[in-house]
C-alpha cells in the first residue's frame, strides 16, 4: 500500500516535469495509452462475450476515466500537486458519507466542508479555474467508485476495467495524436509522460491487488487517506511546489475526516470480500 501511494503520486508529479512541453492534454493521453496497455494485457477482456448493458457501464467509466484524470491534471498545472489531489480526495469522502445520518459523518462533512473553504480561501493569487478542475476530478473520482462497483458486480476480474481504460485510450487517440503533432515532444518530455503512465496506472494497480488479497477493503480505504499527503511531499520534493501551514492544515484535516468516517463505517461480510471497488488505476 505504500508503494502504492508514492509510485501514483511520484507519477504524477513527473508527470508535471512534462506539462510546459505537452500540456496536461498530451500527458494524459500518453497515460491513459499505457494504462490501456497495461490493463488490457491484465485483465484480457472477452469483448464480443459484453451484452449492452455491460457495455452502457463500461462506456461510462471509460468516460470517467478520461474525465477524471485530465481535470486532476489541468488542476495540478494550475494549483500544484497536493493542492489538486486533496481537493480530488473529496469525492470518495463524498461516497464514503452519502445518505448517512451519523453524527460522526455530519461532523466529518463538516469539517472538510471547512477545510475546503480554507483551501480556497480568496486572495489576488486564487487560481479559481484550478480549484473548479479539482473538484471536477473529485466527482469524477466519485463517479468512478459507484460505476466501478456496478461494473464489478456485472463482469468478472479486472475485465470491465480493462475494458474501460481500453476505450478511454482509444478516445484519446484524436486529440493526443493532434497535440503531439502540434507540440512535438523532446525525449525528456516523453520519458516523463511514459513514466506517468506506469508509475501511476500499472504500478500502484498491480500493487492494490496484492494488497487487496492480504487486507480487508476498509483497510485499504484507510491507508489511500495519505494519497494526499504524499502529494504534497512529492510536489514539494519534485516540483519544488511549498504549500502555506493553513494549505497544510487544510489537508491533515480532509484526510482525518475520511479517516474517521471509513473507520467507523459500518462494514458487512459482504463488503469486506468486494474489495476492487475502491481502486483507482
Amino acid at each position: 500500500m505504500l508503494g502504492s501511494g508514492l509510485s501514483n503520486q511520484t507519477g504524477a508529479s513527473i508527470a508535471a516535469l512534462a506539462f510546459p512541453v505537452l500540456g496536461p492534454v498530451g500527458v494524459v493521453a500518453v497515460r491513459q495509452w499505457v494504462a490501456a496497455v497495461a490493463l488490457g494485457v491484465l485483465g484480457r477482456p472477452r469483448l464480443r462475450h459484453f451484452t449492452a448493458r455491460q457495455w452502457r457501464l463500461v462506456l461510462g467509466l471509460a468516460l470517467v476515466f478520461a474525465g477524471m484524470n485530465l481535470s486532476l491534471y489541468s488542476a495540478i498545472d494550475r494549483i500544484g500537486l497536493g493542492l489538486a489531489v486533496t481537493l480530488e480526495f473529496l469525492g470518495p469522502l463524498a461516497v464514503a458519507l452519502a445518505g448517512s445520518r451519523r453524527r460522526l459523518d455530519l461532523l466529518c462533512a463538516a469539517a472538510a466542508t471547512g477545510a475546503v473553504v480554507v483551501l480556497m480561501r480568496p486572495s489576488s493569487s486564487t487560481d479559481y479555474l484550478g480549484m473548479a478542475l479539482g473538484l471536477l476530478a473529485a466527482v469524477c473520482w466519485g463517479c468512478y467508485i459507484l460505476l466501478n462497483r456496478a461494473v464489478g458486480s456485472q463482469l468478472p476480474g479486472v475485465e470491465g476495467t480493462a475494458a474501460a481504460a481500453g476505450v478511454s485510450g482509444a478516445l484519446y487517440l484524436p486529440v493526443g495524436g493532434w497535440v503531439l503533432w502540434q507540440h512535438p515532444p523532446t525525449a525528456a518530455a516523453l520519458g516523463c509522460a511514459l513514466a506517468a503512465g506506469v508509475l501511476s496506472s500499472a504500478v500502484p494497480f498491480l500493487a492494490d491487488l496484492l494488497a487487496l488479497r492480504r487486507i480487508p477493503a476498509h483497510l485499504f480505504g484507510v491507508f489511500m487517506s495519505v494519497n494526499p499527503v504524499f502529494a504534497a511531499l512529492a510536489g514539494l520534493v519534485v516540483l519544488g511546489q511549498r504549500l502555506d501551514m493553513l494549505a497544510w492544515f487544510s489537508i491533515a484535516v480532509i484526510v482525518a475526516a475520511n479517516t474517521a468516517a471509513l473507520v467507523a463505517a459500518p462494514r458487512p461480510a459482504a463488503q469486506e470480500r468486494a474489495p476492487s471497488t475502491d481502486v483507482v488505476p
